[in-house]
């Protein structure tokens, strides 16, 4: 942590993008991007502009792709190099700077459903080796009669097709999920659960609790919430990369004692920030009113904070908050806050300390949109409790007396603090929180316009180097 803190940032202002070694061979462009199907897209929709999105490691390829995409359309292509929040959601909001009325998304994608664009995912063809993925699935399931679900990276998803064919036929039981793009557009089947951007139709009596987990991919933030979700199953993968099957022996459950602790260290928290981590997500501005609310109720302060991509020197500019939640894609919300100064919890976890109602089922849930009313896990507050009568509870943590009941929103108590102040001209005291007060007067507003009041100056030559050490820095002393 104390290395986070020190840096002088030069480090990543001289990071240099290692793109050329992950990007698709020139010669290959036009399969591996799908350049067809992303003109048919263009063609059909009629657009005249059209944002290109990639993440760091495809960025070699963005110009030769855009001028492509150009002659073959007509339109005009806007290359989106470095998001505003993970490479895995769209990024609408930079889309909308350009007046863009579509997005090609390339790349790894957490297929979380967008609020306005129409948006065409090209994950991009990542060679697999059919055969040798088939043989380490037999040798890590060697009973015909399994139950398996296949799970798989997006990037792996076009050779999905082969390998369904070579096991079907000698496992009865295996099920292979499939892609939803956005949300479905009518009614679930029986049997049908989708999740993750995938679907499944699971015919056993458990549903997916009942089955194995087999994963196509390498490790990542994919894999990690698969497990958390679906802590009951036996989870194995292949990874492609070193053509390797194995047994995953993450302790989940020592995971999620992990997150449990976070859970009881929000119970404990009297002010809490919001981190905004997705503008284009569905149903984001939703769950930020959905948590304030929640907060309200529980007695406790809340600030919502837009600060991009979250990292431990960011957040520690706001000592006075004591846990941090963070609004995200699914992927992108478990974050590990190990080298952070303060926590950081998914919306579910805040849930399960601020809302009396909801108890802890050994189900995980890393989709915020599972919460809100209407979904299949929300669950509603229950009616506020006269303080007199609340129960009192004890911190696992500091062991400490704190109240574990909802508080009227309108007669609602201000957290206890050491400050008094006036609270009007008749001298009447009110009990205030310095740390939320401070909280209150700070405010940034960005770059303003302001035209017709700035005058107009010639152009100079700025400083040089890095904001903490200016190379001219003390020379006017």
């Amino acid at each position: 942590m104390a290395t986070a803190f020190s840096s002088d940032g030069e480090a990543a202002l001289r990071r240099e993008l290692c793109a050329a070694a992950a990007a698709a061979p020139r010669s290959d462009l036009d399969g591996f991007y799908e350049m067809g199907r992303a003109v048919a897209f263009v063609r059909d929709g009629g657009f005249r502009k059209v944002a290109l999105q990639f993440p760091d490691e495809l960025l070699a390829d963005a110009v030769e792709v855009a001028g492509r995409m150009e002659a073959a359309t007509g339109a005009e292509m806007y290359v989106l190099g470095d998001t505003t929040y993970g490479s895995c959601c769209v990024d609408e909001v930079a889309a909308e700077h350009v007046g863009a009325e579509a997005v090609l998304h390339y790349g790894p994608a957490c297929l979380s459903p967008c609020r306005k664009l129409p948006v065409l995912h090209i994950f991009g063809q990542q060679p697999l080796d059919v055969g040798r993925c088939t043989e380490a699935f037999r040798e890590l399931y060697p009973e015909q009669q399994s139950c398996v679900v296949v799970l798989y990276d997006v990037v792996y998803a076009h050779a999905m097709g082969e390998l369904e064919q070579q096991l079907c036929s000698e496992y009865p039981n295996i099920i292979f999920s499939r892609l939803v793009y956005g949300d479905p557009p009518g009614p679930a089947v029986h049997g049908e659960e989708q999740k993750f951007g995938r679907q499944f139709l699971v015919e056993t009596a458990g549903g997916l609790q009942d089955c194995a987990m087999f994963y196509v991919g390498a490790e990542g933030l994919a894999l990690t919430s698969f497990m958390l979700t679906w802590n009951c199953c036996p989870f194995s993968s292949f990874n492609p990369v070193t053509g390797c099957g194995r047994r995953e022996t993450l302790n989940v459950n020592r995971a999620l004692m992990r997150r449990l602790y976070l859970v009881e260290r929000a119970r404990d928290a009297g002010v809490v920030g919001i981190l905004v981590g997705t503008l284009g997500v569905a149903g984001y501005l939703t769950v930020l009113q959905h948590l304030r609310e929640l907060l309200c109720r529980a007695g406790k302060r809340s600030y919502t904070l837009a600060v991009g991509k979250p990292n431990p020197a960011k957040l520690a500019n706001f000592l006075e908050v004591d846990i941090f939640v963070l609004v995200a894609c699914a992927q992108n919300s478990l974050l590990d806050s190990s080298d952070f100064y303060r926590p950081v919890v998914t919306p579910y976890e805040l849930e399960l300390a601020c809302n009396p109602a909801r108890e802890w089922t050994g189900n995980y849930l890393t989709d915020f949109r599972d919460l809100l009313p209407g979904a299949c896990a929300h669950i509603e507050l229950p009616p506020a409790v006269p303080t007199a009568e609340a129960v009192p509870d004890v911190s696992l943590i500091t062991g400490k007396m704190r109240a574990t009941h909802l508080c009227d929103p309108l007669t609602s108590q201000l957290p206890p603090s050491t400050a008094v102040a006036c609270r009007d001209q008749t001298r009447a005291l009110a009990e205030i929180s310095p740390a939320a007060s401070f909280l209150e007067s700070r405010s940034w507003r960005g770059l303003e316009q302001q035209l017709g009041q700035t005058p107009v100056s010639k152009a100079v030559q700025g400083r040089r180097g890095i904001a903490i050490a200016y190379e001219d820095e003390g020379c006017e002393q």
